[in-house]
């Protein structure tokens, strides 16, 4: 059997603002039921990709299917996608039963037919006990659920998401986060999340896509994502990792010597880049250990402690190696060294990674 289209395509989408371009050839596939998170730096384009999306925008060039329907030149209006707003955008002056029945009201629709519609979406985003409510006795997380069901009541096939959680504190973040994957995936819907907050992209996507200067420059899974960054901008933005600049020195069987400034680090990788070839070693700051990890091959570097920050269930120790370069070592114990005091730290071929890069 043909498999079916994607909910969304998007291909080589470009927007330019007079000489400033804004979205750069941009590819994408969202699979059906999909959740996909879209992040990045301020000004790096998912706003503005996601108002393209949504019909808000209209793309200098390039093409925007909807399940196979190529939706391009489709006003706002008509298409199938809906957008939940970071300000929630909602009606004051109305109650939650009416903000959510808003966008029935935009077409003919029986007042029993609306009002079956409203109470399913209510009991679906926990509103049933607030519909008679107005938006100024509701709290900041029954807001965005409101704003949540308004959009979803006219049954989408596609959510598009503005920063909807950035307004909240970080504990009801954190239940809301579970609420919108509860919900994507009771309803099987795509939704399309955009964010600057990488915990709530990786908490919830399928997929996460970090966007940079108008381009793509990374789509995986956040586990692959988080683990195996494929560019420098990438690895410098996800996480809390260390880069280490070096070239190939020497390839043994599924590992590879990089010669850096504070030393040689060996790293583990099935296909490594010919000899003399420029890299960066990638090693997160969690994957890092005060003690021997008794692996083959381990790497020791020695540093200087500069600096340490206390978190209770882990602690952080900034660290600078002999070139200067600045290290930072996540572990849960408390190390009995001063500040300006020599340490040592460890780490397996297996917990680095390499990317090309520029010495």
């Amino acid at each position: 059997m043909t498999p079916p289209p994607a909910d969304l395509e998007l291909l080589s989408i470009t927007k330019r603002f007079s000489d400033f371009v804004a979205v750069d050839s941009v590819n994408l596939k969202v699979g059906r039921g999909e959740f996909v998170a879209i992040m990045g730096p301020s000004g790096c384009g998912k706003t503005t990709l996601l108002r393209i999306m949504a019909g808000l925008e209209t793309a200098t060039s390039g093409q925007l299917y909807v399940r196979g329907n190529d939706v391009s030149d489709v006003p706002v209006n008509l298409r199938s996608t809906r957008l939940v707003w970071q300000n929630y955008a909602l009606f004051p002056h109305l109650d939650v039963a009416a903000n959510i029945a808003f966008g029935l009201t935009l077409k003919p629709h029986d007042k029993a037919v609306v009002a079956g519609k409203v109470k399913a979406m209510a009991e679906l985003t926990g509103l049933s006990d607030f519909l008679g409510r107005k938006i100024g006795q509701l709290s900041g997380g029954q807001k965005q659920r409101v704003a949540l069901a308004r959009a979803l009541v006219t049954e989408p096939e596609i959510l598009l998401l503005d920063e909807p959680l950035s307004a909240l504190d970080a504990h009801l973040r954190i239940r809301m986060q579970g609420e919108l994957r509860r919900i994507q995936q009771q309803l099987g819907m795509a939704f399309i999340y955009v964010t600057h907050n990488q915990i709530e992209a990786f908490s919830m996507a399928d997929r996460v896509v970090v966007m940079n200067k108008g381009r793509i420059e990374q789509i995986d899974g956040p586990e692959e994502m988080y683990a195996r960054p494929k560019t420098e901008f990438v690895a410098r933005f996800v996480g809390t990792n260390n880069l280490f600049s070096g070239r190939i020195q020497a390839i043994g069987s599924g590992t590879a010597l990089v010669h850096c400034a504070h030393g040689q680090v060996n790293v583990a990788i099935d296909d490594p880049p010919p000899v003399g070839t420029a890299v960066v070693v990638v090693v997160q700051a969690d994957r890092l250990s005060s003690t021997p990890t008794g692996a083959s091959g381990e790497n020791r570097l020695e540093a200087t402690l500069r600096g340490r920050e206390y978190g209770g269930s882990h602690n952080v120790y900034l660290l600078d190696l002999i070139d200067g370069t600045e290290v930072k070592m996540i572990v849960q114990q408390v190390l009995p060294v001063e500040i300006n005091q020599s340490v040592s730290t460890y780490f397996a071929p297996s917990d680095a990674s390499l990317i090309r890069g520029t010495v």
